[in-house]
């Protein structure tokens, strides 16, 4: 076959990261070797059976973008009622979580070291969530890599297939132009999600959502947090 005749590649996906690793300590390399098997699971592009994964039938709630996990695991601490998914590409995040989870003793927890958008597409079946965590995802400030960003409509229609009809999607960014095109994106998706602060607005800061390192970080630069929830409609 001549270099003319053969198909060309399939076009490459923008990613919304790029893999930033930093140094394991040693108490992290030793949880990825023995505590990896016990809380992650590896990517396999198959839906999960969710029920058999966590070997109950509990609501299942999915963060994305976890960054040290200290909020997923507070949250998994409070709410043994509940099961919760998490995503997170960063070795060193992953490994500070397991070593959490390890001391808070949480069985309803399930780990994936995997690109987020691959797993929602592939893995995770329709209607499976009671609820996503999207917050402050990295906000790609410049405008050249706003197509970077992991908001995106088609992403979010995602978001709709795999949230149950009446589940929520929770996001937040200490980004002002962030917040502003989340908020027009699920504008788009109105047919899908209705904004629980009403049309165009965003929510008070929810007590309940977790405090975490990159909202601290935003506020000692002086930044604003916005708050974004949707319900998924019926």
């Amino acid at each position: 076959m001549s270099p003319a005749q053969r198909p060309s590649p399939p076009p490459r996906r923008i990613r919304s990261y790029v893999l930033r690793e930093g140094r394991l300590t040693a108490g992290q390399q030793r949880a990825f070797a023995t505590r990896w098997p016990r809380w992650g699971l590896e990517y396999d592009p198959t839906p999960l059976d969710l029920a058999e994964l966590f070997g109950n039938r509990r609501p299942v709630f999915l963060e994305i973008g976890f960054g040290n996990g200290e909020g997923l695991a507070e949250m998994a601490r409070c709410h043994p009622e509940r099961n919760y998914l998490g995503i997170e590409v960063h070795r060193p995040g992953v490994g500070h979580l397991l070593i959490r989870l390890e001391q808070d003793g949480s069985e309803n927890v399930r780990l994936i070291r995997h690109d987020a958008v691959e797993v929602v597409q592939r893995m995770l079946p329709s209607a499976a969530l009671s609820g996503v965590y999207l917050l402050f995802p990295d906000p790609w400030h410049k405008k050249r890599h706003h197509k970077r960003r992991i908001v995106q409509c088609a992403f979010v229609a995602e978001l709709a297939r795999v949230i149950r009809p009446g589940g929520f999607l929770h996001l937040a960014t200490d980004w002002q132009d962030y917040a502003e095109h989340m908020l027009k994106t699920f504008e788009k998706q109105s047919e899908h999600f209705t904004n629980q602060a009403g049309p165009g607005n965003y929510c008070p800061r929810p007590l309940k959502r977790p405090h975490t390192k990159f909202e601290q970080r935003g506020e000692r630069l002086g930044h604003d947090v916005w708050d974004l929830i949707f319900t998924r409609r019926r």
